[in-house]
């Protein structure tokens, strides 16, 4: 059963270009780009060479005599005889590339060559990819996977893409939806934040109709991420990446969220940590979103990088991880109690990322302001604010009323609401966060 993607479309766009550069695809471990690579080039080209360098250790053999395409190809087909090259019809896939990062020197001369086309991918490309890109910059296309967003989990439920544009019609209009619309599709919303974006996880689930199996898979990803640590970081204390990443669960479940080096270890200091947290970014395994100095644009160069916040980059990993009791009564009783707050802050800033976002959030001094994400249009600053409890947004109203901010002219809440408008402020249920930068193109609110 293959689960739709957005990649899909990416892929298409790419082989229809006739200048394309080889494809460097990115990604976290288990977000799907092996299954989306394949599924791609076996119906569009003739022939496949997939090469996976973990898999086929004696690979790194095939660059002994350069990197030109013509001495590649000989040892590759020294190593497998059958392979068959048909110039103008074959791909050849370099999987697992961040066990041999050196490949990347060979884009070049792929792309001078012209005869066939080139894809690489690996799971902690991040992590190398300073060096990837030194070998490769000018001939290489880069696409970043993530785990699965909202709107590719309603495809592998079954419905349509006229679901989403329905969703977006009632929003660009400020039209509530109908009850039962809104009711099935927040049931479903909930299905997905318990489940989370790995297409493993989904397809599970898609093929039993139940959440049978998809906490023992959830949990085995997260050890493979564990182990990622042990195997790729190197020259950085493991020990302390394990425990940044162990301690996001309860940090995020504070009032305070903000990430203290003091909850991973008594005593920490910034300073012993900060190559372990650039490192859980660097691999996709985590997001981090950086305070601003003052709500005002731009965003970049005015956030204050002593103070941020850290997501998981996919909230079903993070829900995997609490406690079991937490994990009974949301599964069964759809609750998601004390840590409410934590899951659709973390789901809201997962699909900010998947959208293009970075991540921004905001909090005075004296604690009398705050705001928990901010994202922009060409000109204007839109604070959006995640509710828990359908409550009196004060934050949100000050930035927006206060001659202080004139960069802010209106806002978006988040929560378990309807659609709706009232005090420049807009109103959506959780569930259409997906579609926050698609809505504010098509308002045209670039202009205002």
């Amino acid at each position: 059963m293959y689960l739709k993607r957005k990649a899909d479309a990416f892929l298409e766009s790419w082989k229809a270009d006739p200048d394309r550069l080889p494809l460097i695809i990115k990604g976290a471990r288990q977000v799907g780009k092996t299954e989306t690579i394949r599924h791609f080039a076996e119906s569009r080209y003739k022939s496949v060479i997939y090469l996976n360098f973990v898999d086929m250790p004696g690979l790194k053999s095939i660059t002994e005599e350069g990197y030109s395409a013509n001495s590649i190809i000989k040892h590759i087909s020294l190593l497998d005889p059958s392979l068959e090259f048909l110039p103008e019809n074959t791909v050849i896939i370099f999987d697992e590339m961040q066990e041999f990062p050196d490949i990347a020197t060979a884009l070049k001369f792929f792309k001078t060559d012209g005869r066939f086309d080139v894809i690489c991918s690996g799971s902690m490309l991040g992590v190398h990819y300073r060096k990837i890109h030194s070998n490769s910059v000018g001939y290489k296309t880069d696409y970043t996977m993530t785990s699965m967003d909202f709107e590719e989990f309603l495809w592998a439920a079954g419905y349509s893409g006229d679901v989403p544009e329905m969703l977006l019609d009632h929003m660009l209009r400020t039209e509530p939806l109908p009850d039962g619309i809104r009711v099935k599709l927040k049931n479903l919303f909930l299905d997905y934040c318990v489940l989370g974006g790995m297409p493993a996880v989904i397809r599970r689930y898609i093929e039993s109709g139940t959440f049978s199996g998809s906490l023992s898979i959830q949990r085995q990803i997260s050890l493979d991420y564990e182990e990622d640590v042990r195997k790729y970081a190197d020259g950085l204390d493991q020990a302390r990446i394990l425990a940044v990443y162990r301690s996001i669960p309860a940090q995020l479940a504070k009032e305070n969220k903000k990430f203290q080096f003091s909850a991973v270890k008594k005593g920490a200091r910034s300073k012993d940590y900060e190559g372990c947290i650039e490192w859980l970014k660097d691999s996709g395994i985590v997001t981090s979103c950086c305070c601003l100095n003052f709500p005002e644009l731009p965003l970049k160069g005015n956030e204050d990088q002593s103070r941020f916040k850290l997501y998981y980059a996919d909230t079903g990993l993070l829900i995997s991880l609490l406690d079991e009791e937490a994990q009974q009564d949301l599964r069964v009783n759809r609750n998601l109690g004390t840590y409410k707050g934590a899951i659709y802050e973390n789901m809201t800033g997962e699909a900010l990322t998947k959208q293009g976002y970075s991540l921004y959030y905001y909090k005075k001094d004296d604690s009398t302001l705050e705001e928990d994400f901010f994202i922009r249009t060409a000109k204007a600053l839109i604070p959006v604010e995640v509710k828990a409890t359908n409550g009196r947004s004060k934050s949100l109203s000050t930035l927006i009323r206060s001659e202080h901010y004139p960069d802010i002219r209106f806002g978006i809440k988040l929560a378990d609401v309807n659609i709706g408008f009232e005090n420049c402020i807009y109103t959506f249920p959780y569930f259409c966060a997906f579609l926050l930068k698609r809505y504010l193109q098509s308002m045209n609110f670039q202009g205002e």
